[in-house]
């Protein structure tokens, strides 16, 4: 399983949300480009970043601290928060970003995965943030009445070529992560399935290690605050994807 650190951007500073919700926020750095040389330090061979000012305002505000994050840094990166179209894709893939995630873009307009998987086989994710099984749109300020299980297979079969599964109730809380639910995900799924949300221990990690088909786990608050080692984590994850 790989551990995969995260860097949320919001005007150009690293921070995290509590839930999700952006009143309730800390920020941690105004480097995020050190931030980033920090965990590559520690052994992480993928970064997850998230435009939070994209995810809320549907347009992406922090694409020069992502610019500056892919020049200094040579691990992979994934990319996701107002990623609303097909021109927006295409401008960071041309910067040398790895993988792009859509999230409120996939629910309103399907097409856009499907014509974006096809397009770019293998680099383009789908987000599927999920409060009591229902999927959240628009920086989690929308519950739907999207069954995410459903959700996840129809974008499966629409070409994308993972999920990324967040328990949005559990995100930044440090509770754990929802066990059951992303199990469920990787028994349904033939494509790849990261966890986000909820980590707060070693232990947490080792118990999705127990999840035999989970691709990949995401981190944030964890390690902000200090309760989990990145190398540690990395260490015992073995940072080897099972597909």
């Amino acid at each position: 399983m790989i551990i995969i650190p995260a860097i949320d951007l919001k005007n150009g500073e690293c921070v995290r949300l509590l839930q999700g919700k952006k009143e309730m926020v800390t920020s941690y750095s105004k480097d995020p480009v050190a931030v980033a040389e920090r965990w590559v330090e520690e052994g992480a061979t993928l970064i997850h970043i998230v435009d939070l000012d994209g995810a809320f305002s549907g347009t992406q505000k922090n694409l020069e601290s992502i610019k500056n994050i892919r020049k200094t840094i040579d691990v992979s990166l994934e990319v996701g928060g107002g990623i609303r179209d097909m021109d927006r894709i295409e401008e960071l893939l041309s910067i040398g970003i790895d993988r792009v995630i859509l999230g409120t873009s996939a629910v309103k307009n399907p097409e856009l995965v499907k014509n974006a998987s096809g397009k770019y086989p293998g680099r383009i994710l789908v987000g599927i943030d999920a409060r009591n099984g229902k999927v959240a749109v628009k920086g989690w300020e929308e519950i739907t009445e999207i069954d995410a299980m459903e959700f996840a297979l129809k974008v499966q079969e629409l070409g994308a070529a993972g999920i990324i599964y967040t328990d949005i109730s559990r995100d930044g809380m440090l509770t754990g992560p929802d066990i059951e639910e992303t199990r469920a995900m990787t028994e349904v799924l033939e494509i790849p399935v990261i966890a986000s949300g909820g980590i707060s221990s070693l232990d947490d990690i080792k118990k999705l290690m127990d999840i035999r088909e989970l691709w990949g786990a995401i981190t944030g608050k964890a390690l902000y605050t200090g309760k989990v080692s990145l190398s540690e984590a990395i260490r015992l994850a073995g940072n080897n994807s099972q597909h």
